[in-house]
């Protein structure tokens, strides 16, 4: 599935099923938004108490699952880990809190253009810009160090919170919070939900389909293959959209999204170049978790953390735009990114010889 058409395919999947998943319940150009479902997961376990968003989402359990099903299936299941575990928590959550204040993942950015939402092709700009930055430290030596072999206990131990969760959601007990209105209370039949979710976790295993990753390798290595994806995503979402009429093309009055340009394109320039310090966005971390990568399942924890903070120190965005809080914590994201990216930069790195492998098609992350 490594060919051109395979990718197109995957993300033709996506596109159809995000369509499905809106028109069957999820909000609007929300079909599948790994930052909001992370964050709506948080609210239902308690660590933040924003009441229009919590929902235990079955999407987010599928695509672990359905990651961790085909790798063990095609022998792809390899238990890593320990590379830079706290540096990759504390950027899990500053990408999180980047996106929360834009209000959405890449992939939700994918789906909010194809709804007609031009607030999210600021966002774009913002992302790419982040990648660009970021590949200017990958280009002179950044990185989170090697990781190594762990115990086979740490790569299970993601797939089997999902399915803990999975069981929570189903029978509902009293301390798990679910909203009565709001993003939360959104949302498709459980069991469509989560076959959609294994779904996108099996194609996007297979094709290793990573939005961040298709435009640091497009810059990088002037190679298009992840991006195919996500034109396919945007293609497919944008033709259900319009069959189902919900297209709206324009800037203001756009579902679960605000307007104020500045803060847009900086909430993800954040999550763009957190992520490519992370060697993929946050859907890909999920997918490498459910494979049993422990570092990238540190990640998705840093994630839910930094969406819990979001929402209890008012970072995030709302439909009436960002926060005082949210842009304070932009800045005070990029200052740790700079950090991060400088202190952890390989000083005896050869930049020339880093050219050198770029035009050999070396794969970073």
């Amino acid at each position: 599935m490594k060919e051109k058409r395979g990718i197109i395919l995957a993300g033709g999947i996506i596109g159809l099923l995000s369509v499905a998943l809106v028109y069957l319940g999820n909000p609007k150009n929300m079909g599948a938004c790994i930052a909001c479902f992370l964050r709506d997961i948080a609210g239902a376990v308690g660590l933040h108490r924003a009441e229009v968003v919590q929902y235990i989402r079955p999407e987010v359990l599928g695509i672990v699952l359905g990651a961790f099903i085909i790798a063990l299936f095609t022998k792809e299941f390899k238990v890593k880990g320990g590379s830079s575990p706290f540096l990759r928590f504390i950027l899990g959550a500053i990408v999180m809190i980047g996106a929360l204040v834009f209000l959405g993942c890449p992939l939700r950015m994918v789906l909010r253009i194809a709804g007609g939402d031009l607030n999210a092709i600021v966002g774009l700009l913002g992302f790419a810009a982040g990648i660009f930055i970021g590949i200017q430290f990958l280009n002179r030596g950044f990185t989170l160090k090697r990781n190594y072999n762990l115990n086979t206990a740490e790569g299970y131990a993601m797939p089997v919170i999902a399915i803990m969760l999975l069981v929570l959601l189903i029978s509902a007990p009293a301390f798990i919070f679910f909203s009565a209105k709001g993003p939360g209370s959104m949302h498709a039949p459980i069991w469509f939900a989560l076959a959609a979710g294994l779904i996108i976790g099996i194609v996007s295993q297979r094709t290793r389909l990573c939005m961040v990753g298709g435009i640091r390798d497009l810059i990088m290595f002037k190679d298009s293959y992840l991006m195919w994806g996500f034109i396919s995503i945007f293609v497919v979402t944008l033709i259900g959209n319009l069959v189902l009429g919900d297209f709206k093309l324009g800037f203001v009055e756009q579902p679960i999204a605000h307007n104020d340009a500045l803060w847009n394109f900086m909430g993800m320039l954040v999550a763009g170049w957190g992520s490519v310090l992370l060697g993929g966005c946050p859907l890909r971390q999920l997918i490498l978790a459910g494979e049993g990568n422990a570092d990238s399942a540190i990640t998705v924890m840093g994630m839910i953390v930094g969406a819990a903070f979001a929402h209890n120190f008012k970072l995030a965005s709302s439909g009436e735009g960002p926060t005082g809080n949210g842009k304070i914590a932009i800045f005070i994201g990029i200052a740790i990114l700079l950090g991060v990216s400088y202190f952890c930069m390989n000083k005896s790195f050869n930049i020339s010889k880093s050219k050198a492998d770029s035009k050999g098609g070396v794969s970073i992350g």
